[in-house]
């Protein structure tokens, strides 16, 4: 009953367009009324202490490095760098997209931010080569998602506090999988490209053009290096990272390539703020509807449920993994991580499916509800950067979609792909 009226009434006001931190305080209050003698300031207090964690302060500075780098001007020599050498090929533009994405994923932990600073260059520049708008944006916005796969992601960064596991070692097994996505969008972009007559510049790279491009960016490529070498050699925490990436992004994009003025950095901070705020807000409230799923043992129900379904671990997986893509297209990354993590981690552990992994495709399910309606999030930022609606955009997406759900049910079943490396570094 309580589980019924709790997922009821999400439905209805996401359905009205209820912004969703709205909607998950509302759900859990009017549950709280409906089947509990609990006071509504439970929903207060969780708000609170939810947000009383370490770990959690690593998303407003990994939001504001995002911000510093897409204005100091480290997007663009990444997206140089990628163009030195793959544009000479067919379709070779839309490749370097998709790499300038690769490359900008690994410093700023955010799809959003990975579309807005990769698409504000790449889609006007892909328009000049002769490539169609849609075509242009849906690309930017589907290799965007690989902002929240590659380390470090902030998605990894909630999922790790919610679910007790080493965040660290989710950085680490988001690697390989997001260099296998990115592969399979660049081999999307070859067969669309020779169907469509996309060409390459021409130009194959030289020693000089590959050299100078990447002296250019080295100070951009320096920075995975530095979150990931300090977490895993013991150096920093990630929250601490976070800082660390903060402190070089400006420094970099101030006296290094010295395009951050004072009102970039004003506008950075203003951004960061609002942007953090919204995200804050959904999070708080996210944990007091997962305490509220503790208390009336929703977990423990749904899991009996979907356990009775199939004892095939793949169909149950299949199953889950079906749901994930679905409620993806309505509910954002961030909640639904917090809302999903207790519910589901408990049956997959029972599959003997490892947390890290877990972790993994939950998180990459969750990424395609970026490019998918209504939601889409990813969808608005290529609208607003193309200028073309978003049924254009989503017509020339169908093939990038189904390169990533078919990387979904590849990362589900092959559990060394995520976990290979960092059963190594353990």
């Amino acid at each position: 009953m309580e589980a019924l009226l709790l997922f009821g009434l999400l439905v209805l006001f996401i359905s009205l367009s209820v912004p969703i931190g709205v909607t998950i305080g509302l759900a859990t209050a009017i549950c709280l009324v409906a089947t509990t003698n609990i006071p509504l300031v439970l929903i207060a207090q969780k708000s609170v202490t939810g947000l009383d964690s370490f770990p959690l302060l690593a998303i407003p500075y990994f939001i504001l490095a995002g911000a510093l780098m897409l204005e100091g001007g480290i997007s663009k020599r990444l997206v140089d760098l990628a163009d030195s050498l793959l544009g000479f090929v067919t379709g070779g533009l839309a490749m370097v997209t998709v790499l300038a994405c690769m490359f900008f994923a690994a410093i700023s932990g955010s799809g959003p931010a990975t579309v807005s600073a990769i698409g504000s260059f790449m889609i006007p520049a892909m328009k000049e080569r002769g490539y169609d708008s849609g075509f242009a944006a849906a690309l930017a916005a589907c290799a965007g998602t690989i902002g929240v796969i590659i380390p470090p992601s902030i998605p990894f960064v909630i999922y790790g506090v919610v679910a007790q596991v080493s965040i660290g070692d989710m950085f680490i097994a988001g690697i390989i999988p997001g260099i296998i996505l990115g592969v399979a969008l660049m081999l999307v972009c070859y067969l669309v490209s020779l169907k469509k007559g996309y060409r390459g510049s021409g130009q194959k790279p030289s020693i000089k053009t590959v050299g100078k491009a990447f002296r250019e960016a080295i100070w951009a490529l320096i920075i995975p290096v530095i979150v990931l070498g300090g977490i895993y050699g013991g150096i920093f925490t990630p929250t601490e990272a976070a800082v660390v990436t903060v402190v070089y992004s400006f420094f970099v994009g101030k006296f290094i390539y010295k395009e951050l003025t004072l009102k970039k950095i004003y506008n950075c901070l203003l951004d960061s703020s609002l942007v953090n705020g919204v995200t804050q807000f959904m999070i708080g409230l996210s944990m007091a509807f997962a305490s509220y799923l503790a208390l009336a043992q929703i977990p423990t129900t749904v899991a009996s449920w979907l356990a009775g379904l199939s004892n095939t671990p793949w169909i149950t997986l299949t199953i889950i993994n079906i749901f994930l893509l679905i409620l993806g297209c309505f509910v954002d990354n961030i909640p639904a991580v917090i809302i999903l993590t207790p519910i589901l981690l408990p049956i997959v552990k029972q599959l003997g499916v490892d947390p890290i992994h877990f972790g993994l495709f939950l998180t990459v399910n969750l990424a395609v509800g970026f490019v998918t309606p209504p939601y889409g999030i990813n969808l608005f930022v290529a609208t607003a950067i193309s200028g073309e609606s978003i049924e254009t955009i989503s017509k020339n997406l169908l093939y990038f979609i189904a390169a990533v759900i078919l990387c979904v049910f590849l990362f589900t079943n092959i559990p060394g792909l995520s976990l290979w490396l960092v059963n190594i570094l353990r």
